[in-house]
């Protein structure tokens, strides 16, 4: 079965872009509840116990959209929590060259992220990817969806877009959240070993894995 990892930080450590009580609210409700709720899938369906990436890629092909919905935001919002430093870092090295390579500066870059998140009709994601040729550009994605379903794709950084990541912080001004998260929060140490990755054609981060198998629970 899959497991609800730890934050990697105390839960006030995001404030104020991202207060305490959303982070409990967030990590313990929403995300233990897909956790929850996917485990209980693979259960019902006698399922074995594989990593959670397998799990997304396979319950899309497949068409399993319940299990898809499910699994993808408990491997998304994992991947969104060590997005995330509560010490302010700046790009650095090789990744600076390669964000103003694609978009000329950190400040067009953030215009893109911010402009493409607000912008995005309904809820989803907002990222920063790599391509095959290890290019930087930005996508956003509705509701579940994510990159590890677009062959070439590796995700650097993601910002959430669904309304219970920042409605109790900045109500309904999701672009002043953006803008605020990225000014303050992203890993770019992350982020650079994400674009390493991606770059050798290397594993990138993967979700914590499985505990023994459904057929044991």
């Amino acid at each position: 079965m899959i497991t609800l990892p730890d934050l990697p930080y105390p839960y006030e450590a995001l404030a104020p872009v991202i207060s305490a009580d959303t982070m409990h609210f967030h990590h313990d409700k929403h995300h233990a509840t897909y956790v929850k709720t996917t485990n209980e899938l693979l259960a019902e369906s006698g399922g074995a116990s594989q990593d959670l990436e397998t799990i997304v890629v396979d319950a899309h092909r497949s068409g399993n959209q319940k299990l898809f919905n499910q699994s993808a935001q408990a491997w998304n919002h994992a991947f969104f929590w060590v997005c995330m430093s509560p010490d302010r870092q700046s790009p650095n090295g090789e990744l600076t060259g390669a964000i103003a390579s694609a978009f000329g500066d950190l400040p067009a870059l953030k215009n893109t992220f911010v402009t493409d998140g607000a912008e995005h009709f309904g809820s989803g994601w907002v990222w920063l990817v790599a391509d095959g040729s290890g290019a930087l550009k930005v996508i956003s994605t509705h509701d579940a969806a994510d990159p590890l379903i677009e062959s070439g794709l590796t995700p650097l950084l993601v910002c959430d877009l669904w309304e219970h990541a920042y409605y109790l912080d900045h109500q309904n001004n999701r672009k002043g959240f953006l803008e605020a998260w990225f000014d303050a929060l992203p890993n770019w140490d992350f982020a650079a070993s994400q674009w390493s990755a991606a770059r050798s054609r290397g594993q990138g981060w993967r979700y914590p894995a499985p505990t023994r198998s459904m057929a044991a629970e």
